[in-house]
């Protein structure tokens, strides 16, 4: 499984909303200048976010996009198959009940579903504010006297 630039650029504008959030409405130019990331590619995703009530949007002067909940409410599971579609390293294990002729004999099925149980547990596991803690705990740790 392969993560697009889309799904690593929409986790990172998520966790800049989320480490703004006291700021209120962040403008999408400060998000791209933040993050090194073309505001035109960053207007590609918004519209994935508000298809779904991920973000709130405010128009004009004071405008941008927050986080419409909290980050503990985000998960990078939710996130990804947002952006990326499915995890799923290959398409019959989302299935229920597998199609696939071969589904019966198939020896790999196994693996196939046990790696992706692994991968959702894993993503849906971590919120973006797991994601924040981390980071200021790694920063409170690195001082230097």
């Amino acid at each position: 499984m392969k993560i697009s630039t889309k799904g690593r650029y929409a986790l990172r504008m998520l966790l800049d909303l989320a480490e703004h959030q006291e700021d209120g409405y962040i403008a999408l130019k400060d998000i791209a200048q933040r993050q090194n990331i073309s505001k035109k590619y960053l207007e590609q995703i918004v519209p994935i976010f508000n298809r779904f009530d991920i973000l709130k949007t405010n128009r004009g002067y004071q405008g941008g996009y927050m986080l419409a909940k909290s980050p503990d409410k985000y998960t990078v599971g939710m996130i990804l198959r947002l952006t990326e579609g499915s995890l799923s390293p290959v398409p019959c294990v989302e299935q229920d009940p597998v199609e696939c002729d071969r589904s019966g004999d198939c020896p790999t099925l196994p693996v196939w579903k046990g790696l992706y149980k692994v991968i959702r547990e894993y993503l849906d596991g971590i919120t973006l504010q797991d994601i924040l803690d981390q980071q200021r705990e790694r920063y409170a740790n690195n001082y230097v006297i």
